[in-house]
C-alpha cells in the first residue's frame, strides 16, 4: 500500500527515525530562546534594583515582581508586574532549592569581660534555636571591643568573647567543626568613637548563621 509523502514521514517519525526528524527541524526556522528575568524582594521585604540589557536595548526593574523577557534577536520586552502566583509558577522550584538566608545575632558583653550582659543571655536561646533549625549549620562568631585600652589586648579580649560564645554553642550540641571564630578587636566599632571611649554597643559578638 502506498502512502502520501507527508503521511509516510509521520510513520517514519513514529518509528523513531532520528534522521528524518532532524531534517525537518533544519527546515523549520528556530527562534532564539526567550529568558524571563524578574526582580524579587529580599527576606526582610526590601527591594533592590536591576537592569536587564542586551545589544538591542535595556529595561530597569525597580519593584518586586517586575519582569521582562529577553532574547538575542530583540530588545527586552516592556516591564510587567508578576503576581505572587506567577512568581511561584515560574521560579518556585528554583527558590525552594536555594539555601536558607543567613541570620545574624548580636550579643553584648560586660565591660572588660567575656561575660554576656543579662539581656544577651536571654537572647542566646533564640540564637541556638536558629542554629539548630539549619540542616547543616555553619556559624561564624566574630568578637569586638570598644576603644578603651590598647589595640593588642583588645584583640585578645574580642577573641576570648568569640570563643566564649563558641563554647556555649558547642555545649548546646553543635559539632566542633560547625563554629568558626574570629576577632576584630576595636577596629570595627558599631558606634564610631574616639580612642579610649567607653561604648557598650561596641563590646559585642556578631554571630552569622548560614
Amino acid at each position: 500500500m502506498k502512502y502520501p509523502q507527508a503521511c509516510l514521514f509521520v510513520l517514519i517519525c513514529s518509528c523513531g527515525s532520528f534522521v528524518a526528524c532532524a531534517k525537518l527541524a533544519r527546515e523549520e526556522p528556530q527562534r532564539p530562546r526567550q529568558d524571563l528575568a524578574a526582580l524579587l524582594s529580599d527576606a526582610d521585604g526590601s527591594v533592590g534594583r536591576a537592569r536587564v540589557s542586551n545589544t538591542m536595548g535595556s529595561v530597569d526593574l525597580t519593584e518586586a515582581g517586575a519582569a521582562t523577557r529577553i532574547s538575542a534577536d530583540q530588545p527586552p520586552s516592556p516591564v510587567v508586574i508578576l503576581s505572587e502566583a506567577d512568581l511561584q509558577r515560574e521560579f518556585g522550584d528554583a527558590l525552594a532549592a536555594l539555601p536558607p538566608v543567613p541570620q545574624t545575632f548580636t550579643l553584648y558583653f560586660q565591660f572588660e569581660s567575656d561575660d554576656l550582659t543579662p539581656e544577651s543571655k536571654a537572647l542566646l536561646g533564640r540564637t541556638l534555636q536558629a542554629v539548630k533549625g539549619r540542616p547543616v549549620p555553619d556559624v561564624l562568631v566574630v568578637g569586638h571591643t570598644d576603644t578603651t585600652g590598647a589595640p593588642g589586648p583588645n584583640f585578645q579580649l574580642a577573641l576570648r568573647r568569640a570563643n566564649a560564645v563558641r563554647t556555649l554553642l558547642l555545649t548546646a550540641g553543635l559539632p566542633d567543626n560547625a563554629v568558626a571564630v574570629a576577632s576584630h578587636g576595636e577596629s570595627q566599632p558599631l558606634v564610631p568613637t574616639p580612642d579610649d571611649t567607653y561604648e557598650p554597643q561596641n563590646r559585642r559578638v556578631l554571630i552569622t548563621v548560614r
